[in-house]
């Protein structure tokens, strides 16, 4: 194991780096990965609804 010290800024920028060099499948593959470690992750809220809605609004169809 390796531990370095990095700015904030600078540990982003080479995380960043780092996934700019994966392939488009790759990068993909890497964000479901992401997604699934963080399906378990304790989170503050206690909503039992694990549904959400998007809202898009635009001139033609505003409610209300």
């Amino acid at each position: 194991m390796e531990i370095n010290f990095r700015t904030k800024e600078e540990s982003n920028r080479i995380q960043e780096e780092n996934f700019l060099k994966l392939s488009p499948v790759e990068r993909i593959y890497s964000f479901l990965q992401l997604i699934y470690f963080f399906k378990d992750f304790p989170s503050q809220t206690e909503d039992e609804n694990k549904n959400f809605i998007i809202v898009i609004k635009d001139a033609k169809h505003t409610m209300g």
